[in-house]
């Protein structure tokens, strides 16, 4: 095993990159602490489909933070079907085998809510939310596909859409459609 305490399996370490991008050129200050937070049990996280929702207390704070995971594509879940045709245990030669075939298997974040007072998409209680997850996907890999939507239906079957995001961002609807134009 690997001496990181958080992404020690290839399927953790897609999640831990959320909180730790590579493209990332100087420190994150909040970092050190989100991983103290998650290491020491302070994130009180539940999954429901493709959100994780945590918990977080810290001194006489409360936070709800909320993660909304992007489904896969069915054209992902077929191409992943087929690399790998049983996914009761999964390795990380088997997530190898699936990079190495071109086809991503990191999540992609649909949207982040936080109730801190940080207004930013990358508070402390999200990063923290972030290693909880690593940690809780480097136990059981599986999860690192069920939160993607992967379970939800038969990878062949392309009659079933994927399911689509819970939550539209704002600043993705036009105001011009959204209330219509005018009349003059």
């Amino acid at each position: 095993m690997a001496d990181n305490e958080f992404g020690y399996t290839a399927w953790g370490m897609d999640w831990v990159r959320l909180a730790e991008p590579l493209r990332q050129t100087r420190p994150d200050p909040l970092l050190p602490r989100a991983r103290s937070i998650a290491r020491n049990n302070g994130v009180r996280a539940t999954l429901e489909g493709g959100v994780a929702r945590a918990a977080i207390h810290r001194g006489g704070q409360a936070s709800v933070a909320h993660l909304e995971i992007a489904p896969l594509t069915r054209t992902t879940i077929t191409a992943i079907a087929e690399i790998v045709p049983d996914t009761t245990v999964l390795t990380d030669d088997m997530h190898r085998a699936v990079v190495a075939a071109g086809i991503a298997l990191a999540p992609v974040l649909a949207g982040t809510d936080c109730s801190c007072t940080a207004r930013t998409s990358r508070c402390l209680h999200v990063l923290a939310l972030c290693y909880e997850m690593a940690r809780r996907i480097d136990e059981n890999p599986r999860l690192a596909l069920e939160v993607q939507g992967y379970f939800d239906a038969a990878p062949r079957d392309s009659a079933v859409p994927a399911p689509s995001a819970r939550w539209t961002p704002i600043s993705a609807l036009d105001p011009t459609d959204f209330f219509g134009t005018v009349p003059s």
